[in-house]
């Protein structure tokens, strides 16, 4: 298991961090977007779709579970599981039809169907450091990436190395 700690000072040092992660990925890779609201999962999730290519607008996806967006070499999977409290809900929303499939899964909450999963993924732990900040100004965040697995092991060796 690897894993490494960065802290973003802005939003966007956040998206850069994530565009310099999008780069990296591959078909199959699933990332588990762990935070509270407002820790930066999405603008992390911004940043890694503009690596991948992808111009579209980047929003979370809490109402409609599942975003795909079209990059240069692959499609994102975008998912938000804030909604779901039953593992039974994710054959019905298709999950499983690309977890692992033609292009990487981002899922936004998913910390709670970590077996569902799986083994092989790169947990991803954002955290507002408000101590941090001044009154009136955005706090830093801690991003915290913990491999399973050898390919996560491999991407959170790689985004240390490009930064």
């Amino acid at each position: 298991m690897a894993e490494k700690c960065f802290v973003t000072r802005t939003t966007d040092e956040t998206i850069a961090l994530g565009r310099r992660l999008g780069q990296l990925l591959q078909p199959g890779d699933v990332l588990v977007l762990t935070g509270d609201l407002g820790a930066g999962k999405t603008q992390l999730t911004k940043g890694m779709a503009a690596g991948m290519g992808i111009t579209d607008d980047v929003t979370s996806p809490t109402f409609n579970i599942l975003m795909v967006y079209d990059g240069a070499q692959m499609p994102l999977y975008h998912f938000d599981l804030y909604r779901l409290d039953d593992p039974a809900q994710l054959e019905d929303i298709g999950f499983y039809d690309v977890l692992g499939s033609d292009g990487p899964c981002v899922i936004e909450w998913g910390e709670q169907f970590a077996d569902e999963i799986g083994p092989e993924r790169l947990d991803v732990f954002l955290t507002r450091l408000d101590e941090l900040a001044s009154p009136g100004d955005e706090p830093p965040r801690q991003v915290r990436l913990v491999s399973h697995g050898s390919r996560a092991s491999a991407l959170v060796t790689q985004v240390g190395e490009a930064s």
